[in-house]
């Protein structure tokens, strides 16, 4: 099989010598030589099908290392197995690019439902944090309500008194340390020299 590809390989460098030549003007026996070159490529062409040809293509291109050193050699193909998502070019394209702000509604409200609680405990007081929740819920209603396409919007809406509740904690926690409790026998050695006990 080798030897015949080289074989041919040498014809079409002649065809293309010859086509050379001819556009500088060759004679009548260098332009019935590269007829009948360009005769026989075309019938060994139409004689080899498309698979013997993709197979032909790619064991040349393994040949000269072209497949080595790919990003994925030996790993899983991302995305291979999962379920179809008609949207999964925009997602990539956001991912990929670390696109924000743009993006259908529903997935940039998944975005930001979140990240909402680290935002939340960003802020100072109860009306800053009720002010951030209503915003969001008012944009998650209004997502809800046009009807433009893409993927449906399934993020829930905060109840906006459980979740100022639940920063109130989240701050209290935060500002309170636990007590730190020096375990027993692990006193200094003043505090030794002070009780008296050594």
């Amino acid at each position: 099989m080798n030897a015949e590809n080289n074989a041919f390989r040498r014809k079409l460098e002649r065809g293309a010598e010859l086509r050379a030549v001819r556009s500088w003007g060759g004679n009548a026996e260098e332009d019935a030589e590269l007829e009948a070159a360009d005769a026989e490529e075309r019938e060994k062409r139409r004689k080899v099908d498309d698979a013997a040809r993709v197979e032909y293509l790619i064991r040349d291109a393994m040949n000269h290392g072209k497949f080595d050193n790919l990003k994925y050699a030996g790993k899983p193909i991302p995305g291979l197995g999962e379920h179809y998502d008609p949207d999964w070019w925009v997602k990539g394209l956001i991912q990929r690019e670390r696109l924000s702000g743009i993006g259908p509604p529903a997935i940039l409200l998944r975005i930001e439902d979140s990240e909402l609680d680290a935002r939340l405990d960003q802020q100072y007081t109860d009306k800053q944090v009720r002010d951030i929740l209503e915003d969001f819920n008012k944009r998650v209603i209004e997502a809800r309500r046009q009807l433009q396409g893409g993927p449906p919007v399934i993020t829930r809406l905060r109840d906006v008194e459980a979740e100022v509740e639940e920063w109130r904690q989240r701050r209290a926690d935060a500002a309170s340390p636990e007590p730190e409790t020096e375990p027993p026998g692990k006193r200094t050695w003043w505090q030794r020299l002070w009780n008296g006990s050594g």
